[in-house]
Protein backbone atom coordinates (compact mmCIF):
# COMPACT_ATOMS: atom_id res chain seq x y z
CA UNK A 1 0.00 0.00 0.00
CA UNK A 2 2.91 2.26 0.81
CA UNK A 3 4.24 2.05 -3.44
CA UNK A 4 0.48 2.63 -4.38
CA UNK A 5 0.53 6.01 -1.63
CA UNK A 6 3.48 6.87 -3.63
CA UNK A 7 2.33 6.09 -7.20
CA UNK A 8 -1.10 8.31 -6.71
CA UNK A 9 1.51 11.16 -5.86
CA UNK A 10 3.36 10.68 -8.83
CA UNK A 11 0.32 10.80 -10.83
CA UNK A 12 -1.28 13.44 -9.30
CA UNK A 13 2.10 15.68 -9.89
CA UNK A 14 2.00 14.18 -13.67
CA UNK A 15 -1.63 14.94 -14.22
CA UNK A 16 -1.06 18.68 -12.86
CA UNK A 17 1.08 19.03 -15.74
CA UNK A 18 -1.02 18.12 -18.20
CA UNK A 19 0.66 14.38 -18.88
CA UNK A 20 -2.03 12.55 -18.85
CA UNK A 21 0.07 9.34 -20.68
CA UNK A 22 2.98 9.60 -17.99
CA UNK A 23 0.79 9.37 -15.24
CA UNK A 24 -1.28 6.69 -16.75
CA UNK A 25 1.80 4.85 -17.09
CA UNK A 26 3.20 5.36 -13.35
CA UNK A 27 -0.90 4.41 -12.70
CA UNK A 28 0.15 0.79 -14.41
CA UNK A 29 4.06 0.10 -13.14
CA UNK A 30 2.19 0.84 -9.93
CA UNK A 31 -1.15 -1.59 -10.23
CA UNK A 32 1.33 -3.86 -11.68
CA UNK A 33 3.58 -4.26 -8.51
CA UNK A 34 0.50 -4.11 -5.76
CA UNK A 35 -1.93 -6.17 -8.16
CA UNK A 36 -0.52 -8.95 -10.24
CA UNK A 37 -3.23 -9.61 -12.31
CA UNK A 38 -2.28 -10.13 -15.93
CA UNK A 39 -2.84 -6.59 -17.67
CA UNK A 40 -5.27 -6.23 -21.03
CA UNK A 41 -3.16 -6.63 -24.29
CA UNK A 42 -5.57 -4.14 -25.91
CA UNK A 43 -8.11 -6.66 -26.70
CA UNK A 44 -11.74 -5.40 -28.83
CA UNK A 45 -13.55 -8.72 -28.26
CA UNK A 46 -14.65 -8.13 -24.74
CA UNK A 47 -17.61 -10.08 -23.96
CA UNK A 48 -20.94 -8.14 -22.97
CA UNK A 49 -21.85 -9.34 -19.38
CA UNK A 50 -24.89 -8.20 -17.60
CA UNK A 51 -23.83 -5.51 -14.95
CA UNK A 52 -26.80 -3.76 -13.20
CA UNK A 53 -26.42 -1.20 -10.33
CA UNK A 54 -28.87 -0.35 -7.27
CA UNK A 55 -31.09 2.47 -7.56
CA UNK A 56 -30.79 5.30 -5.32
CA UNK A 57 -34.10 6.44 -5.04
CA UNK A 58 -33.25 9.60 -2.88
CA UNK A 59 -34.66 13.08 -4.63
CA UNK A 60 -32.57 15.59 -6.49
CA UNK A 61 -31.03 18.51 -5.48
CA UNK A 62 -33.63 21.11 -6.34
CA UNK A 63 -32.14 23.80 -5.87
CA UNK A 64 -32.20 27.38 -5.46
CA UNK A 65 -30.22 27.68 -9.27
CA UNK A 66 -28.34 31.13 -9.46
CA UNK A 67 -26.39 32.16 -12.67
CA UNK A 68 -25.10 35.39 -11.96
CA UNK A 69 -24.59 35.82 -15.49
CA UNK A 70 -27.84 35.00 -16.97
CA UNK A 71 -30.31 36.31 -13.85
CA UNK A 72 -33.32 34.21 -13.07
CA UNK A 73 -34.69 33.85 -16.94
CA UNK A 74 -31.48 34.81 -18.89
CA UNK A 75 -31.36 35.47 -22.64
CA UNK A 76 -30.76 33.45 -25.47
CA UNK A 77 -27.81 34.78 -27.49
CA UNK A 78 -26.12 33.22 -30.02
CA UNK A 79 -22.54 32.68 -29.38
CA UNK A 80 -20.01 30.63 -27.38
CA UNK A 81 -20.01 32.46 -24.09
CA UNK A 82 -18.26 32.10 -20.42
CA UNK A 83 -20.80 31.67 -17.52
CA UNK A 84 -20.87 30.90 -13.70
CA UNK A 85 -23.73 28.30 -12.30
CA UNK A 86 -24.05 27.81 -8.55
CA UNK A 87 -27.09 26.04 -6.25
CA UNK A 88 -26.86 23.83 -3.10
CA UNK A 89 -24.68 21.21 -4.46
CA UNK A 90 -21.74 23.25 -5.30
CA UNK A 91 -20.79 25.74 -8.00
CA UNK A 92 -18.82 25.62 -11.60
CA UNK A 93 -17.78 27.42 -14.17
CA UNK A 94 -19.52 26.70 -18.11
CA UNK A 95 -19.42 27.62 -21.55
CA UNK A 96 -22.50 27.69 -23.44
CA UNK A 97 -22.69 27.34 -27.38
CA UNK A 98 -26.24 29.01 -28.58
CA UNK A 99 -26.33 28.72 -32.67
CA UNK A 100 -26.48 31.28 -35.00
CA UNK A 101 -30.24 32.14 -36.92
CA UNK A 102 -32.47 30.08 -33.87
CA UNK A 103 -36.00 31.07 -34.60
CA UNK A 104 -37.61 33.05 -31.74
CA UNK A 105 -40.41 30.53 -31.15
CA UNK A 106 -38.02 27.48 -31.12
CA UNK A 107 -37.56 24.63 -28.61
CA UNK A 108 -34.04 23.51 -29.28
CA UNK A 109 -32.42 20.14 -27.46
CA UNK A 110 -29.15 20.58 -25.76
CA UNK A 111 -26.59 18.64 -25.32
CA UNK A 112 -24.07 18.72 -21.94
CA UNK A 113 -20.26 17.92 -22.51
CA UNK A 114 -18.36 16.35 -20.44
CA UNK A 115 -14.40 16.92 -21.17
CA UNK A 116 -11.37 14.56 -20.08
CA UNK A 117 -8.93 14.99 -17.47
CA UNK A 118 -6.28 18.14 -17.96
CA UNK A 119 -9.13 19.38 -20.32
CA UNK A 120 -11.19 22.65 -20.49
CA UNK A 121 -14.67 23.54 -22.36
CA UNK A 122 -12.62 25.83 -24.97
CA UNK A 123 -10.14 22.79 -25.74
CA UNK A 124 -12.82 20.03 -25.85
CA UNK A 125 -15.32 22.11 -27.68
CA UNK A 126 -12.10 22.73 -30.47
CA UNK A 127 -11.11 19.03 -30.37
CA UNK A 128 -14.60 17.44 -30.61
CA UNK A 129 -16.08 20.05 -33.52
CA UNK A 130 -18.99 19.48 -31.99
CA UNK A 131 -20.45 23.38 -31.98
CA UNK A 132 -20.27 23.34 -35.81
CA UNK A 133 -22.03 20.06 -35.98
CA UNK A 134 -24.96 21.61 -33.19
CA UNK A 135 -24.71 25.21 -35.63
CA UNK A 136 -26.28 22.80 -38.32
CA UNK A 137 -28.42 20.59 -36.21
CA UNK A 138 -29.78 23.84 -33.98
CA UNK A 139 -29.04 22.30 -30.82
CA UNK A 140 -27.80 24.37 -27.81
CA UNK A 141 -24.46 22.80 -25.77
CA UNK A 142 -23.06 23.40 -22.60
CA UNK A 143 -19.48 22.30 -21.55
CA UNK A 144 -19.04 22.76 -17.84
CA UNK A 145 -15.46 23.24 -16.50
CA UNK A 146 -13.95 20.80 -13.60
CA UNK A 147 -11.55 23.06 -11.62
CA UNK A 148 -8.11 21.80 -10.31
CA UNK A 149 -9.51 22.91 -7.00
CA UNK A 150 -12.41 19.77 -6.70
CA UNK A 151 -9.65 17.35 -8.62
CA UNK A 152 -5.76 17.98 -9.06
CA UNK A 153 -5.70 16.54 -12.92
CA UNK A 154 -9.83 18.43 -13.76
CA UNK A 155 -11.42 15.25 -13.73
CA UNK A 156 -14.70 14.69 -13.22
CA UNK A 157 -14.91 12.48 -9.99
CA UNK A 158 -16.85 9.76 -11.62
CA UNK A 159 -15.21 7.05 -9.11
CA UNK A 160 -16.26 9.15 -5.75
CA UNK A 161 -19.56 7.43 -4.20
CA UNK A 162 -20.35 10.85 -3.04
CA UNK A 163 -20.40 12.14 -6.96
CA UNK A 164 -22.15 9.04 -8.64
CA UNK A 165 -25.62 9.26 -6.55
CA UNK A 166 -28.89 10.94 -7.25
CA UNK A 167 -28.85 14.19 -5.40
CA UNK A 168 -25.11 14.14 -4.30
CA UNK A 169 -22.05 15.86 -5.16
CA UNK A 170 -21.03 16.47 -8.86
CA UNK A 171 -24.16 14.00 -10.19
CA UNK A 172 -26.26 16.98 -8.51
CA UNK A 173 -24.08 20.15 -9.88
CA UNK A 174 -24.79 18.74 -13.51
CA UNK A 175 -27.90 17.82 -13.45
CA UNK A 176 -29.01 21.09 -11.79
CA UNK A 177 -27.26 23.03 -14.17
CA UNK A 178 -28.58 21.16 -17.06
CA UNK A 179 -32.41 21.89 -15.45
CA UNK A 180 -31.11 25.83 -15.11
CA UNK A 181 -30.46 25.89 -18.88
CA UNK A 182 -33.58 24.17 -19.87
CA UNK A 183 -35.39 26.47 -17.88
CA UNK A 184 -33.75 30.08 -18.60
CA UNK A 185 -33.22 29.55 -22.36
CA UNK A 186 -35.96 27.92 -23.24
CA UNK A 187 -34.68 24.67 -24.39
CA UNK A 188 -36.74 21.15 -24.91
CA UNK A 189 -37.17 19.52 -21.10
CA UNK A 190 -37.38 16.12 -23.21
CA UNK A 191 -34.67 16.25 -25.45
CA UNK A 192 -31.91 17.10 -23.01
CA UNK A 193 -28.41 14.72 -23.86
CA UNK A 194 -25.03 14.05 -21.90
CA UNK A 195 -21.59 13.22 -23.45
CA UNK A 196 -18.18 12.89 -22.39
CA UNK A 197 -14.67 11.77 -23.06
CA UNK A 198 -12.68 9.29 -20.61
CA UNK A 199 -13.32 10.74 -16.73
CA UNK A 200 -16.16 12.67 -18.87
CA UNK A 201 -17.51 9.72 -20.37
CA UNK A 202 -17.44 7.92 -16.97
CA UNK A 203 -19.90 10.87 -15.17
CA UNK A 204 -21.83 10.64 -18.23
CA UNK A 205 -22.68 7.11 -17.26
CA UNK A 206 -23.40 8.35 -13.95
CA UNK A 207 -25.76 11.04 -15.07
CA UNK A 208 -27.58 8.44 -17.11
CA UNK A 209 -28.39 6.26 -14.02
CA UNK A 210 -29.05 8.47 -11.50
CA UNK A 211 -31.21 10.98 -13.27
CA UNK A 212 -32.78 9.33 -16.21
CA UNK A 213 -35.66 11.80 -15.48
CA UNK A 214 -33.85 14.43 -16.83
CA UNK A 215 -31.09 13.01 -19.52
CA UNK A 216 -32.83 11.29 -22.60
CA UNK A 217 -29.66 9.74 -23.95
CA UNK A 218 -26.10 9.62 -23.27
CA UNK A 219 -22.77 9.45 -25.01
CA UNK A 220 -20.01 7.55 -23.67
CA UNK A 221 -16.90 8.15 -25.36
CA UNK A 222 -13.31 5.80 -23.82
CA UNK A 223 -15.72 6.04 -20.07
CA UNK A 224 -16.40 3.16 -17.61
CA UNK A 225 -19.68 2.50 -16.47
CA UNK A 226 -21.39 3.69 -13.29
CA UNK A 227 -20.30 2.55 -9.40
CA UNK A 228 -17.33 0.61 -12.08
CA UNK A 229 -15.15 2.48 -8.77
CA UNK A 230 -15.82 3.72 -5.07
CA UNK A 231 -12.57 5.23 -4.84
CA UNK A 232 -9.25 6.36 -6.50
CA UNK A 233 -7.14 2.89 -5.99
CA UNK A 234 -10.15 0.86 -7.06
CA UNK A 235 -10.76 3.25 -10.28
CA UNK A 236 -7.01 3.14 -11.38
CA UNK A 237 -8.26 -0.34 -10.88
CA UNK A 238 -11.31 -0.88 -13.28
CA UNK A 239 -9.27 1.97 -15.89
CA UNK A 240 -6.74 -0.70 -16.36
CA UNK A 241 -8.48 -4.19 -16.05
CA UNK A 242 -11.77 -3.67 -17.50
CA UNK A 243 -15.05 -3.78 -14.95
CA UNK A 244 -16.10 -7.00 -13.30
CA UNK A 245 -19.78 -7.39 -13.93
CA UNK A 246 -22.26 -7.73 -11.10
CA UNK A 247 -25.30 -9.17 -10.27
CA UNK A 248 -26.97 -6.57 -8.24
CA UNK A 249 -30.55 -5.56 -8.88
CA UNK A 250 -31.52 -3.70 -12.18
CA UNK A 251 -31.84 0.27 -12.29
CA UNK A 252 -35.99 1.03 -12.83
CA UNK A 253 -34.67 3.18 -15.90
CA UNK A 254 -32.03 3.32 -18.28
CA UNK A 255 -31.65 5.46 -20.93
CA UNK A 256 -30.58 5.31 -24.55
CA UNK A 257 -27.07 4.99 -24.60
CA UNK A 258 -24.16 5.65 -27.37
CA UNK A 259 -20.40 4.06 -26.90
CA UNK A 260 -17.52 4.62 -28.38
CA UNK A 261 -14.67 2.57 -27.25
CA UNK A 262 -10.88 2.08 -29.04
CA UNK A 263 -9.72 -1.82 -29.32
CA UNK A 264 -6.37 -1.02 -28.31
CA UNK A 265 -7.41 1.99 -25.76
CA UNK A 266 -4.46 1.68 -22.66
CA UNK A 267 -5.33 4.09 -20.74
CA UNK A 268 -9.46 2.87 -19.95
CA UNK A 269 -9.49 -0.47 -20.87
CA UNK A 270 -11.95 -1.23 -24.00
CA UNK A 271 -14.00 -3.65 -21.67
CA UNK A 272 -15.11 -0.75 -20.01
CA UNK A 273 -16.75 0.15 -23.17
CA UNK A 274 -18.51 -3.10 -22.86
CA UNK A 275 -19.41 -2.71 -19.81
CA UNK A 276 -20.97 0.50 -20.34
CA UNK A 277 -23.94 -0.97 -22.48
CA UNK A 278 -23.83 -3.82 -20.51
CA UNK A 279 -25.83 -1.43 -17.72
CA UNK A 280 -28.26 -0.80 -20.35
CA UNK A 281 -29.11 -3.53 -22.38
CA UNK A 282 -28.11 -6.92 -20.33
CA UNK A 283 -30.42 -8.91 -19.30
CA UNK A 284 -31.29 -8.20 -15.79
CA UNK A 285 -30.41 -10.07 -12.65
CA UNK A 286 -33.62 -12.44 -10.84
CA UNK A 287 -36.17 -11.37 -13.30
CA UNK A 288 -35.89 -15.04 -14.99
CA UNK A 289 -36.02 -14.15 -18.42
CA UNK A 290 -38.77 -11.45 -18.19
CA UNK A 291 -36.25 -9.10 -19.91
CA UNK A 292 -35.80 -9.75 -23.33
CA UNK A 293 -32.38 -9.23 -24.91
CA UNK A 294 -32.43 -5.99 -27.35
CA UNK A 295 -31.74 -7.74 -31.04
CA UNK A 296 -28.14 -6.91 -32.45
CA UNK A 297 -27.13 -6.21 -35.59
CA UNK A 298 -23.66 -5.94 -36.53
CA UNK A 299 -22.67 -3.76 -39.64
CA UNK A 300 -18.26 -3.49 -40.07
CA UNK A 301 -16.88 -0.87 -41.97
CA UNK A 302 -13.92 1.50 -42.17
CA UNK A 303 -13.73 4.87 -42.62
CA UNK A 304 -12.56 7.02 -45.63
CA UNK A 305 -8.50 7.21 -43.93
CA UNK A 306 -9.17 3.29 -44.31
CA UNK A 307 -10.00 3.12 -40.34
CA UNK A 308 -11.99 0.04 -39.06
CA UNK A 309 -14.56 -0.14 -36.97
CA UNK A 310 -17.63 -2.28 -35.88
CA UNK A 311 -21.19 -0.71 -35.01
CA UNK A 312 -23.46 -2.89 -33.20
CA UNK A 313 -27.30 -1.68 -33.00
CA UNK A 314 -29.38 -2.92 -30.20
CA UNK A 315 -32.74 -2.98 -31.40
CA UNK A 316 -36.00 -3.20 -29.01
CA UNK A 317 -39.49 -5.52 -29.20
CA UNK A 318 -40.70 -2.13 -30.27
CA UNK A 319 -38.24 -1.69 -33.39
CA UNK A 320 -36.94 1.41 -31.24
CA UNK A 321 -32.76 1.64 -31.45
CA UNK A 322 -32.05 1.46 -27.83
CA UNK A 323 -28.19 1.63 -27.42
CA UNK A 324 -25.34 1.72 -30.19
CA UNK A 325 -21.42 0.02 -29.56
CA UNK A 326 -18.96 1.32 -31.35
CA UNK A 327 -15.37 -0.60 -31.50
CA UNK A 328 -13.09 1.10 -33.67
CA UNK A 329 -10.03 -1.22 -34.10
CA UNK A 330 -6.20 -0.30 -33.86
CA UNK A 331 -7.36 2.60 -32.09
CA UNK A 332 -6.01 4.41 -28.52
CA UNK A 333 -7.54 6.68 -26.07
CA UNK A 334 -8.97 9.77 -27.86
CA UNK A 335 -11.96 11.57 -29.56
CA UNK A 336 -12.75 10.26 -33.21
CA UNK A 337 -13.12 11.60 -35.89
CA UNK A 338 -11.78 15.36 -33.61
CA UNK A 339 -10.24 18.10 -34.73
CA UNK A 340 -6.08 17.64 -34.19
CA UNK A 341 -5.85 21.23 -32.47
CA UNK A 342 -7.58 19.80 -29.68
CA UNK A 343 -6.26 17.66 -26.91
CA UNK A 344 -6.96 13.93 -27.11
CA UNK A 345 -8.46 13.50 -30.59
CA UNK A 346 -8.27 11.11 -33.55
CA UNK A 347 -9.29 12.59 -36.96
CA UNK A 348 -8.88 9.10 -38.43
CA UNK A 349 -12.78 8.54 -37.44
CA UNK A 350 -15.36 7.85 -37.22
CA UNK A 351 -17.03 11.22 -36.34
CA UNK A 352 -18.15 10.73 -32.71
CA UNK A 353 -19.35 13.43 -32.48
CA UNK A 354 -22.21 13.49 -35.64
CA UNK A 355 -22.59 9.75 -34.97
CA UNK A 356 -24.17 10.59 -31.29
CA UNK A 357 -26.14 13.93 -32.42
CA UNK A 358 -27.63 11.40 -35.46
CA UNK A 359 -28.35 8.73 -32.39
CA UNK A 360 -29.55 11.68 -29.96
CA UNK A 361 -32.22 12.86 -32.29
CA UNK A 362 -33.79 9.89 -32.61
CA UNK A 363 -34.62 9.87 -28.93
CA UNK A 364 -37.13 12.02 -26.46
CA UNK A 365 -37.33 11.48 -23.00
CA UNK A 366 -40.93 10.47 -22.25
CA UNK A 367 -42.56 11.90 -18.98
CA UNK A 368 -44.10 8.76 -16.70
CA UNK A 369 -47.00 10.29 -14.62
Amino acid sequence: MRNMNRTMQEAMQLMQTGDLQAATRAITRGLARETPVPANDGRDDCIVAAYEVVDDPADAVAIDARDPDGGAKAAREAGFTAHRFSCEAGTLAYKLFVPTGLDADAVPPLVVMLHGCTQSPDDFARGTRMNALAQQAGYVVAYPAQSAKNNPGKCWNWFRSGDQQRGRGEAALLAALASHLVATHRLDEHRVYVAGLSAGGAMAAVLGHAYPDIFAAIGVHSGLPHQAAHDLPSALAAMRQGTVARDTPATPAVVPVIVFHGGRDTTVDPCNGAAVLAQSIGAKPGDGGATPAPLATIVRGSTLSGRAFTQTIYTGADGTVVAEQWVVHDAGHAWFGGDAAGSYTDPAGPDASAQMLRFFSSHRRVTVA
